[in-house]
């Protein structure tokens, strides 16, 4: 049996105000609202919904039985954050874990600060505060950083006072979302840390990084050898890869050819990648390449 959060008495006139719907509190100026807001409170989990700008999307179960397990021993250590959304509704900001653990357990309450928010700063909140905690992945803080530059619209240097932190150190785990996917979710899943995915991003080429990601997985490569690596940079991205075109693309070239009765080169990068190239020798030619293409378009 789980030791219960130490409660405060709610006394009548608060225990009032959280079942009777027309003492109910719905904005941080109504009357009353400082006896409720920022204190702590034993809420039925079944009044609690989750945060839907949750940026944790990931919840490993044996993570949960192990908290649930701590929480049995010592209880609720820390309350959780909601935010009130209506007469006996609550919308987490924080603490998601703690509830899935608390219903793990089938307990019906948990102690909560209740907080009036709208979206906006409800999503800020739920952002900064998974932000400071030590239990989410590279990429998750990364989607955490870039959701409060587009969604909230704060600046680097808004964020960097909110959080705490330098804003290199925000920049690096944003650059983290330009890695491939697949190498993303070998940093959350711990197949590599966040120093392996920095070294990655000296190659801006996908298939560059995909093939590097490989042999660190293959030869257990450290952060400094893959550094020194990617300093060498052996990148296929500016290579022309020999490839034999189809027949239907050699029939265009052809034609291609004589109507702009000038040489036309094909360099392709893979099968469906490639670059054409109109050489010409003076502002003549160019004029006379660029005239016959815009007569080509309006055809």
């Amino acid at each position: 049996m789980a030791k219960a959060y130490k409660k405060q008495p709610l006394g009548r006139g608060l225990s009032a105000l959280l079942n009777n719907p027309s003492e109910d509190i719905k904005s941080s100026e109504d009357k009353n609202a400082d006896q409720i807001i920022g204190n702590v409170i034993e809420i039925p989990i079944e009044q609690i919904r989750t945060n839907p700008f949750q940026p944790r999307t990931n919840f490993e179960s044996d993570k949960i039985i192990e908290l649930a397990n701590s929480i049995s021993e010592l209880g609720v250590i820390q309350p959780i954050t909601v935010r009130k959304i209506g007469f006996k509704n609550y919308e987490i900001i924080s603490g998601e874990r703690r509830v899935r653990a608390l219903q793990y357990l089938k307990l019906k309450e948990i102690p909560a600060y209740i907080r009036i928010a709208n979206d906006q700063q409800s999503l800020e909140m739920a952002l900064v505060e998974n932000i400071q905690r030590e239990n989410l992945d590279p990429i998750e803080i990364g989607l955490c950083y870039q959701r409060l530059i587009n969604e909230v619209m704060l600046t680097q240097d808004q964020m960097s006072k909110r959080v705490g932190k330098k804003r290199s150190t925000i920049a690096n785990y944003v650059r983290l979302l330009k890695l491939d996917p697949i190498i993303q979710s070998g940093i959350r899943d711990g197949f590599i840390t966040m120093g392996h995915g920095r070294a990655l991003l000296s190659f801006e080429n996908k298939e560059d990084q995909l093939n590097l990601y490989k042999k660190i997985l293959k030869k257990s490569l450290s952060v400094r050898e893959v550094e020194s690596l990617t300093t060498k940079k052996p990148s296929t991205n500016n290579k022309t890869v020999n490839i034999k075109l189809p027949l239907n693309f050699n029939d265009e070239l052809i034609k291609l050819k004589k109507y702009i009765n000038n040489k036309v080169n094909i360099k392709l990068k893979n099968k469906e990648r490639g670059t054409i190239i109109f050489p010409f020798n003076n502002i003549e030619e160019f004029k006379t390449i660029i005239k016959r293409l815009n007569a080509k378009k309006q055809v």
